[in-house]
C-alpha cells in the first residue's frame, strides 16, 4: 500500500457571478478561499460550469482590459472562445484547447464567444486560471501561446480506461507544449467508470485538483463534481479510484514562488508600490491601445 499525500482542504463553490456578458463563473480562489499565499504560483481560478447560451446576434464577451505581472490561462471544455490583444495576437480555442497569455510588463486583451458559437448557441464550460510570474520575470515582454489539444502530451492509462493530457510540465517523460516561467505541471485527466489511477507530484509543489465532472474517491475521500481538492505539501501518492461516473479533472501543481504577493483588480504584483504603479500605468494609457 503506497503512502497517500494528505488532503489539506476540500471544498465546492456554488455562488456564481458574471464576467462580462460571456462567462458565468464560480471563483474558487482567491475569493472563494483566500489561497493567494498558500497556492502560488496559482493566484485565481474562475470556473464556468456547463451553461447553455441561446443563439445571439449580439457579441458576448468581456471588453478590453489590462493585466500585469501574471499569465492568464483559459481552458475550453465545451464551446469556443476567441481572444484578441493589443500586441497583435489573435486566437480561437475549441473544446480541449488552451490559450495562454503572459501579460508580463502589461497588455490589454479581450475574450468573447467565438462568432459561430455565439450565433448557434450551445453549452459553454471553461476555466480561467491566473499564474503569478516570478518577481524576476514580472516585467517580461508579453507573449501569447495557443495550445491545441493535438499538440499536448498524451498518455493512455495502463488499463486503457482513461487518458492524461500534459498542458505544461511533464509526466513520465512526456512533455507539455506550454512555455512557463517557473516549474509547473498542468494536466487534464479523463477517467472512465472502473478506472484506477495513481499520480505523484513533488512534495514541495503546491498541488490541487478541480473535479470538472464525475464522482470518485481521491485518497480514500469521496469527491464529486465541482469539488476542489488541495493537498498538503508532503510526500505521497494521489490515488483516484471508485469512479462511479466518467470523470474529468484538472490538476494544477507548481513550485511555490516564496515571494510576497499582492492582488488588486486585474493585477497581481509583489509589493503595494508595484501594484500602485500598475494602476498608474493603466490610467496613463501605458498599456497601449484599447481600440483593437
Amino acid at each position: 500500500m503506497s503512502e497517500l499525500r494528505p488532503i489539506e482542504l476540500k471544498y465546492s463553490i456554488e455562488k456564481e457571478h458574471w464576467v462580462g456578458s460571456a462567462f458565468r463563473v464560480r471563483n474558487y480562489f482567491p475569493e472563494g478561499k483566500n489561497l493567494l499565499k498558500r497556492f502560488s504560483p496559482f493566484v485565481l481560478l474562475d470556473y464556468n460550469a456547463p451553461k447553455v447560451f441561446p443563439p445571439s446576434k449580439t457579441p458576448k464577451g468581456i471588453g478590453p482590459h489590462p493585466h500585469k505581472g501574471i499569465e492568464t490561462v483559459t481552458f475550453a471544455f465545451k464551446g469556443s472562445i476567441e481572444h484578441h490583444d493589443n500586441a497583435g495576437n489573435h486566437g480561437i480555442i475549441h473544446p480541449g484547447d488552451v490559450q495562454w497569455m503572459s501579460a508580463g510588463s502589461g497588455i490589454m486583451h479581450k475574450e468573447y464567444h467565438e462568432k459561430n458559437f455565439q450565433k448557434k448557441g450551445g453549452s459553454l464550460q471553461m476555466v480561467q486560471l491566473w499564474i503569478k510570474l516570478p518577481k524576476k520575470d514580472t516585467l517580461a515582454a508579453p507573449r501569447y501561446q495557443e495550445i491545441k489539444k493535438e499538440k499536448m502530451g498524451r498518455i493512455t492509462l495502463a488499463d486503457k480506461k482513461g487518458r492524461l493530457l500534459v498542458v505544461a510540465g511533464n509526466y513520465k517523460q512526456v512533455k507539455g507544449p506550454a512555455k512557463t516561467f517557473s516549474p509547473i505541471n498542468i494536466f487534464i485527466i479523463d477517467l472512465e467508470v472502473g478506472a484506477s489511477f495513481l499520480l505523484n507530484q513533488p512534495a514541495d509543489y503546491n498541488t490541487g485538483l478541480l473535479i470538472l465532472s464525475g464522482n470518485l474517491t481521491i485518497n480514500s475521500e469521496s469527491c464529486q463534481e465541482n469539488d476542489f481538492v488541495l493537498f498538503e505539501n508532503k510526500k505521497g501518492d494521489i490515488v483516484m479510484d471508485h469512479i462511479t461516473s466518467a470523470s474529468k479533472l484538472l490538476l494544477l501543481s507548481g513550485q511555490a514562488l516564496n515571494e510576497p504577493l499582492l492582488a488588486g483588480g486585474p493585477f497581481v504584483m509583489n509589493t503595494k508600490e508595484e501594484l500602485d504603479q500598475a494602476f498608474k500605468d493603466y490610467r496613463e494609457k501605458k498599456f497601449g491601445r484599447e481600440d483593437f
